[in-house]
């Protein structure tokens, strides 16, 4: 039934975006769609390919958990068009797998790296967390060895964060387990920086690591501000200008509206502030940084002028550089992307 109402959102969305610009990326993701049978790809695959022209070398991504990486489904994805993979591996630590949560164990993160390559996919990337009260640095090195001898092309890192209302989350108010140390993930993840660029990895985003020539280009359109449609239960999509929108969560709500030809949405149009706020956060976390002349052309010079003189604290601290008409991060700067992009909005 989500299949269904995920085509006819497919087919009825056309007021938010022109889509008569071919489509560069596809990325299936925002759940478990590693659980979608070959059948029900190829009936989400079919109904984009009739709405958008997909270009012939997009890339494709599809989000998998590792206790879903197996041959079959592997060749199944491959043979209808998926040429990128985005698995939730996690860790190697048995323990720190169980204390998350996951469903796959250590093995089974080994054996699905082994089988992506044996099915021949070379564009994936897989996510490692850092920072979890289960984790020594020396577990750390030995999750990034792993995932370093098989030469992996993509590789997201992220701190551990707990979410309010979570099981770990009432767990650690409870005493039960042990509380995220701020200053043991900033360490872990200088450690990091250190591990990636030793072994070829570019660090074009905070997050987000890769060998030459595997950047994800979905996710770098996202920090470009390039329009996306987003299709699905709490999908999001932006035209590229000033207007985002995003459908209802309740997947029952969602189905039911879709069968009457209405998505439930709400949208929200961003004022120049807004636009110009959005634009210091993402591009503040990218190796290109902010460029000065965009922030000119686009929102003002005085925008300019007021960026560059609160920026100057940090470049004097050595977390910004400014080199040319460019602001990024230095090393350490990295680890307070948030607070000081937060520092430079309007």
């Amino acid at each position: 039934m989500l299949i269904n109402a995920l085509v006819k959102e497919i087919e009825i969305q056309t007021d938010f975006i022109k889509n008569d610009e071919p489509i560069e990326t596809v990325y299936l993701g925002g759940g478990t769609p590693s659980l979608l049978s070959e059948v029900e790809l190829e009936i989400i695959f079919k109904a984009l390919r009739k709405r958008f022209e997909i270009i012939k070398d997009a890339e494709i991504t599809l989000e998998a958990n590792p206790d879903d990486v197996n041959p079959a489904s592997l060749a199944s994805w491959k043979s209808i068009g998926v040429n990128r993979l985005s698995v939730g591996l996690q860790s190697f630590k048995e323990e720190e797998l169980k204390w998350m949560n996951r469903a796959h164990n250590a093995q089974q993160s080994i054996q699905c790296l082994d089988d992506i390559y044996a099915a021949g996919f070379i564009n994936f990337s897989v996510d490692l967390i850092y920072g979890s009260p289960l984790q020594s640095n020396e577990d750390l090195k030995s999750n990034f060895e792993i995932l370093a001898q098989r030469n992996i092309p993509h590789i997201s890192c992220y701190a551990l964060t707990v979410e309010p209302g979570t099981l770990l989350n009432r767990n650690i108010n409870a005493k039960k387990t042990t509380a995220v140390d701020a200053e043991k993930q900033a360490e872990q993840f200088y450690l990091l920086l250190k591990l990636m660029e030793k072994n070829g990895y570019e660090q074009y985003e905070i997050s987000s690591f890769c060998k030459p020539g595997y950047r994800s280009k979905h996710n770098s359109s996202y920090w470009q501000g390039k329009p996306y449609f987003g299709f699905g239960p709490s999908a999001h999509s932006f035209n590229g200008f000033n207007k985002r929108r995003w459908n209802i969560a309740n997947n029952g709500l969602y189905i039911q509206s879709a069968e009457k030809n209405i998505i439930p949405y709400e949208e929200e149009i961003l004022t120049d502030v807004q636009r110009l706020n959005e634009y210091v956060m993402t591009s503040l976390r990218t190796t290109a940084g902010i460029n000065l002349d965009y922030v000119i052309n686009r929102f003002g010079e005085k925008h300019k002028s007021r960026i560059v003189k609160e920026a100057q604290s940090f470049i004097d601290s050595g977390r910004i550089i400014l080199q040319e008409e460019n602001l990024f991060l230095s090393r350490e700067g990295k680890f307070f992307a948030d607070g000081i992009a937060g520092n430079l909005f309007e």
